[in-house]
């Protein structure tokens, strides 16, 4: 069996040559083992050839490169235009980071005031008369059962 070269390229008459042949009835297969190249190949040719003509034959793959487009160049009103605009938008931001300072301190606020009267004295009396009463673990253990928890 014959090795053949990878990426090996045809000349356009030969490739013309090998589709008169398909056009004149030869079949795709005999024609393609006597030039030595795949079906597949020689297909491409063949329709390359009916979608570009002989020019479509030695069309590299890809991307065609078309007329490149420029962009304007700036004036100065866009400049000016284009830094009010970024003005207008640190402004707000700025607007939004100042709301979301005023909520951190409320929150702030509202969390130490909750810590001070959560776990007050007068608060917790009943609960440790409830448990005494029940008989069941105790004020300190309860306390400590709280705060572990086993999630399964």
């Amino acid at each position: 069996m014959a090795v053949r070269a990878k990426n090996r390229q045809f000349p356009t008459a030969y490739k013309l040559k090998a589709i008169r042949r398909v056009e004149r009835g030869e079949g795709v297969l005999p024609v393609a083992r006597e030039l030595g190249i795949s079906r597949k190949i020689l297909h491409d040719w063949v329709k390359a050839w009916k979608a570009h003509g002989p020019e479509g034959l030695n069309r590299k793959p890809g991307p065609k490169p078309g007329p490149r487009k420029l962009k304007p160049v700036p004036t100065y009103d866009d400049k000016r235009s284009a830094l009010t605009r970024a003005n207008a938008r640190i402004a707000e931001l700025e607007r939004l980071v100042g709301r979301q300072q005023m909520d951190i301190d409320f929150f702030r606020d509202e969390r130490s005031v909750c810590l001070a009267t959560a776990y007050s004295r007068p608060r917790l009396m009943p609960v440790e008369e409830l448990i005494q009463r029940l008989g069941a673990m105790g004020v300190d253990r309860v306390g400590r059962q709280e705060n572990r928890s086993n999630h399964k």
